[in-house]
């Protein structure tokens, strides 16, 4: 349910959010969507850092092991947590992921349960999410051109971050947390859902382009 809060384009949800589009634009993503989207991709993000860090210290532990995650030897975990680039801070890259998709959930469900989190908290959230696909771009290419190898699980972790920053930068434009011009408010907004598959084909078209032989010869 929405009325309007004036005789302005500007319109109040009943869960608070403001938007300043147009009558008849893209419906603003709500507090309640956004929260759900978090507490869904961080627990999957938990999930697939979870496996990841089991498997790698059943691997300590039995060097030997072949992971769950190694399908054959193009998609295989193993190769993956075997280099210097798997444990980048000096320790497993998992272990980052474990600690740092519960602040995810934990922000979704406190955004659900109706509190209001300020500018900085949002901004910061964002700020570690940019560092974390950061993180993900250098190692799909570690994978593509140093390793050639593929890992499964890894790929789940993949798959989560980029709308889960997308998300969050489409929430912080929509609120004012960060203050962009009318035209570039009005592209990410009003074209989220569009950017958002782009996003998805471009990174397709980089697996395809650097492995894709390997990749289907793998099946």
């Amino acid at each position: 349910m929405r009325y309007r809060a004036r005789v302005t384009d500007t319109t109040v949800s009943t869960d608070g959010d403001r938007t300043d589009l147009a009558a008849g634009g893209p419906r603003p993503l709500s507090t309640r969507a956004f929260g759900t989207l978090l507490v869904a991709l961080g627990a999957v993000g938990f999930g697939g850092s979870v496996w990841l860090a089991i498997e790698k210290v059943l691997k300590l532990a039995d060097p030997d092991r072949v992971t769950s995650c190694s399908i054959n030897p193009f998609l295989d975990c193993g190769v993956a947590m075997g280099s210097w680039q798997g444990s980048l801070l000096g320790f497993p890259n998992p272990f980052l992921g474990v600690a740092a998709f519960p602040v995810v959930i934990t922000t979704g469900v406190v955004l659900l349960a109706g509190a209001r989190l300020p500018r900085w908290f949002h901004l910061c959230l964002l700020g570690g999410t940019v560092l974390g696909q950061a993180l993900i771009f250098f190692l799909m290419w570690t994978s593509f051109y140093a390793l050639f190898a593929l890992c499964p699980a890894c790929m789940v972790v993949w798959t989560i971050m980029w709308p889960l920053l997308w998300f969050q930068v489409v929430h912080a434009v929509q609120d004012g947390h960060l203050r962009v011009g009318d035209g570039l408010r009005g592209l990410v907004l009003g074209y989220r859902g569009v950017i958002l598959v782009i996003g998805y084909v471009v990174a397709v078209a980089w697996i395809l382009f650097a492995v894709g032989p390997a990749l289907i010869a793998s099946f």
